[in-house]
């Protein structure tokens, strides 16, 4: 009995792996493409048109993608789930998909290492490390916390109060320092420091087999400063070295780079220079929103007529290939739509006033619920996606606001209602007696906003206002 178990287990767990290698490949290749701005996306599918000859593009029209373009940010159907795969069974996949010879380089074969910003790169590399939601939303943080050259320019504390008040994630700068080792482990070296002295010294103490490793410790730790203003003769008799073995520091030193994130950076920056709006929202003056992708977010492609009654085997791989890539296509411009819907539905006061300060607090969690996507498929649509709309271009991630605190009805606010109440409050004060802090916090508490005088310091301070004493005037 015991043995018919066991054997009975052997197979569930058999049929269940054989079931996730056939998931797979059309998994990996919709993550990739959902993972696309548009830019991106035009050019894998130029590159996938170029590979496969029996692969063509054709005029878009309506009838290509049906329920691509929605009116008032219409909610997503009910029973909304991650987008269906086609290939469900082993006899419905492609011989080329399940072969050793793909398997071995699927992510090659779907790989857009080119198109991908110092910020993907880093995202990807967080899978490689165990962390706790709450560390995955730091590091998160921290990622975007960096420049383009890939370094911090702001200080731990500095980082954890604006965690809290623009993102809402409570931490202290201890937590931060504890997360913040973890992405200095990523690549590019030297990526994640706060300062030159510390990003040289994390390549150095990275690259275990570089010639002089010791030696360039001790001259970033002891003789920083002789170093940065080029007194090599004081750095020579500090470590004892000979003229020689400076020179050779010197050539070791030049292969550091001083900048981990301007490498990656650079080949972006081009494509930064012009944004390319992956959605366009429309409010027409009686507030009726119109939601749609835009024309190069929805490539339309066909398999060519000529391979129609084709029996060869290596036309019917191509084949498959390019219908396996025009299914994924029409999945991502579904989801993309499903997850701009539900934005415009949550956020639309804001699609149609303009008013930022009528953006409602609004997570990953919000939209994954209304669309019935798992958050991680929320994120890759809205990651480096953008939006035009009447009143101007935004990031979709803008959308995304935190409660910060709520009114004496129980209502939440977002940071951003909380500054442009502040605003006004300082705006209309009284210049000769201007408003302190204290006095700020109690006027903003009888408008129905229960905030402390802390945090409305912190919120002048980040809008640069300075205190009541340098506002006073004669």
């Amino acid at each position: 009995m015991s043995q018919k178990i066991l054997q009975t287990g052997v197979q569930q767990q058999q049929q269940q792996q054989v079931q996730q290698q056939q998931m797979l490949p059309q998994q990996v290749l919709l993550v990739r493409l959902m993972e696309m701005p548009v830019q991106a996306l035009q050019q894998r599918v130029e590159l996938e048109c170029m590979e496969n000859p029996w692969l063509e593009k054709k005029e878009v029209g309506e009838d290509d993608y049906p329920g691509l373009s929605s009116s008032s940010g219409d909610e997503p159907e009910e029973g909304a789930s991650d987008a269906a795969y086609d290939y469900r069974s082993e006899d419905d996949m492609p011989d080329f998909l399940t072969g050793p010879s793909h398997s071995n380089n699927a992510a090659e074969y779907m790989s857009y290492d080119d198109t991908l910003s110092l910020t993907d790169r880093l995202r990807e590399q967080m899978a490689d490390f165990e962390l706790s939601d709450h560390e995955k939303e730091l590091m998160e943080y921290l990622i975007g916390s960096l420049g383009e050259d890939g370094l911090l320019s702001k200080s731990l504390p500095i980082l954890a109060d604006e965690a809290e008040i623009y993102q809402g994630i409570a931490t202290n700068p201890e937590e931060l320092e504890r997360v913040l080792s973890i992405l200095q482990q990523f690549d590019p070296p030297g990526i994640g420091a706060r300062s030159l002295q510390e990003c040289l010294l994390l390549q150095v103490r990275r690259d275990e087999s570089l010639p002089h490793r010791d030696l360039l410790i001790a001259l970033f730790e002891k003789c920083f400063d002789d170093f940065v203003h080029k007194r090599w003769q004081r750095v020579a008799q500090k470590l004892k070295l000979h003229e020689a073995e400076i020179e050779e520091l010197q050539r070791e030193i030049q292969r550091l780079n001083p900048r981990p994130g301007g490498s990656v950076g650079a080949k972006t920056a081009d494509r930064a220079q012009t944004i390319q709006p992956d959605f366009l929202v429309d409010t027409d003056q009686d507030g009726t929103i119109t939601v749609s992708l835009s024309a190069a977010g929805q490539p339309s492609l066909i398999i060519s007529p000529d391979a129609e009654g084709q029996q060869d085997a290596f036309v019917r791989q191509y084949v498959e290939r390019g219908q396996m890539f025009i299914t994924a296509l029409q999945q991502r411009s579904e989801t993309m739509m499903r997850v701009m819907q539900a934005i415009v539905s949550l956020q639309k006061p804001f699609f149609q006033t303009g008013d930022e300060t009528l953006l409602r607090p609004m997570k990953l969690e919000d939209i994954a619920t209304r669309t019935g996507y798992d958050i991680s498929t929320v994120s890759r649509a809205a990651n480096s996606k953008y939006v035009e709309t009447t009143f101007g271009t935004f990031p979709l991630k803008w959308f995304f606001t935190h409660r910060a605190t709520q009114t004496s009805e129980g209502d939440d606010i977002t940071s951003r209602q909380v500054m442009a109440a502040l605003r006004r409050l300082i705006d209309t004060e009284d210049k000769r007696r201007p408003l302190s802090d204290e006095l700020l916090a109690q006027k903003l508490k009888a408008k129905g906003f229960n905030v402390a005088r802390r945090t409305v310091s912190k919120y002048r301070e980040m809008m640069g206002i300075p205190v009541a004493r340098m506002r006073k005037t004669p």
